[in-house]
């Protein structure tokens, strides 16, 4: 294998990570066999991602068949279980090596903050959109499953009635109809799936009402937390007859796409334009992109050391507030404030601007100019190619993980795998 090797470089690089906090975790005592060597499984499940190849069954074939994983794995093929479960048990360690990477492409001068493109794209969950169901339709399938549930004991009653009148008392008297059992587990799972939901839906409005009645400031972009999905609620506080929850994952939500509808996630990244390397990266179950800008600009911020000079949105990040906040920190704001058709041309721009123009007609009016809209032009190039290249080349188009937190683990892995690549490239 050659010197240069995507899988040769990933051995070198995870030499370079700080793994304390993975390490600490079998410098307590152990028992039964000793662990695979926690920098090869580091190794082995970074390459893994790099690849398209996330799969704990797949890495554990191709360390018989492919030859990098071979070189990875020393030889060893590590159970894919043991692959899995060493992935759920360190998943936080795991993605705080985000950080590490992005540093050392900064180190190596692949980030120059000098303009980034935020954006978002939808991620199927590992859940199915028609495991969905929406509080309407779980409060008539209850009724319906509460009555089939009824007559098929009656039934049962009347059958043990007969059979013991015919041939005597010989049941224990505990058995259930099959039909019977598959009845009452989907209806326990209903009434579960209810109850999440409407707690849910009491939780969103107690913290909004907390929020009107809250007189302190609003929050500063320090402490901006990144938006969840709210459930809609009657002023009674239940959830709305379209309210949905997932039985298969509950933290996912459905979400429009250019092509339909999925079951997923709404997954942010921030991209550097300098190298498309990925500067802060989220997850979150909502829907709408505008209230991720300023947390995520924050992290990009934490992230780096430092603030970028220009920042570029496209039309579903504009709001007030997300062209006002980064011009209080000096950045300089590019958000399209709506969508223009291709055939489309707006008019041109002369003279100076007038002084009572709003926040929304200014940005408009700047996007129009001959330099905004050569800035603006660099969006698409700089952060669609990233997704396309996650996506598309790499086939990362599904989540293998449930849950918000492992969700926002995996979609960190994902990420500093692309980083790790644009690194390699570079140095290759």
């Amino acid at each position: 294998m050659p010197e240069g090797h995507l899988a040769r470089f990933i051995l070198d690089l995870v030499k370079e990570l700080d793994l304390t906090r993975i390490y600490v975790h079998y410098e307590r005592e152990l028992r039964g066999y000793p662990p695979h060597h926690p920098l090869m499984m580091v190794a082995l499940l970074l390459y893994g991602y790099c690849v398209g190849v996330p799969s704990s069954r797949n890495v554990e074939r191709k360390t018989h068949e492919d030859v990098a994983l071979r070189v990875i794995s020393g030889g060893e093929h590590p159970d894919y279980t043991r692959i899995s479960e060493f992935r759920r048990v360190h998943l936080d360690a795991l993605a705080e090596l985000f950080v590490q990477v992005l540093k050392l492409c900064q180190k190596a001068g692949l980030v120059k903050l000098g303009m980034v493109a935020l954006d978002g794209t939808k991620v199927k969950a590992n859940a199915s959109k028609h495991k969905a169901m929406s509080y309407d339709r779980m409060q008539t399938e209850e009724q319906r499953l509460r009555e089939k549930v009824a007559a098929l004991l009656a039934t049962a009653e009347k059958t043990d009635a007969a059979e013991d009148a015919e041939h005597g008392p010989g049941r224990r008297g505990d058995e259930l109809p099959e039909e019977l059992q598959r009845t009452q587990d989907r209806l326990r799972k209903i009434r579960e799936a209810k109850a999440a939901l409407e707690a849910e839906a009491k939780q969103c409005k107690e913290e909004e009402q907390a929020a009107k009645d809250n007189d302190d400031p609003p929050p500063g972009p320090r402490e901006t937390p990144l938006p969840k999905h709210k459930i809609p609620t009657t002023t009674e506080g239940k959830p709305t007859d379209k309210a949905q929850r997932n039985f298969t994952d509950p933290d996912s939500r459905i979400m429009k796409t250019g092509d339909g509808f999925v079951q997923g996630y709404n997954c942010q990244a921030v991209v550097d334009a300098a190298n498309q390397i990925i500067v802060a990266e989220a997850v979150t179950n909502q829907p709408p992109d505008p209230e991720h800008l300023v947390p995520l600009l924050v992290k990009t911020v934490d992230n780096c050391g430092e603030m970028p000079k220009k920042l570029l949105g496209d039309a579903g990040y504009f709001s007030e507030n997300n062209v006002c906040e980064p011009q209080k920190w000096g950045i300089d704001p590019y958000i399209a404030t709506g969508r223009q058709r291709h055939d489309e041309t707006p008019p041109p721009v002369r003279g100076r601007a007038p002084s009572d123009l709003t926040v929304k007609e200014a940005m408009a009016r700047k996007l129009a100019t001959k330099a905004g809209k050569a800035v603006y032009s660099r969006r698409k190039a700089i952060v669609e190619p990233v997704f396309g290249q996650i996506k598309e080349a790499r086939g990362l188009r599904r989540f293998l993980l449930r849950g918000m937190q492992k969700v926002r683990g995996e979609w960190s892995l994902i990420t500093l795998t692309h980083n790790i690549l644009k690194l390699h490239g570079a140095t290759a």
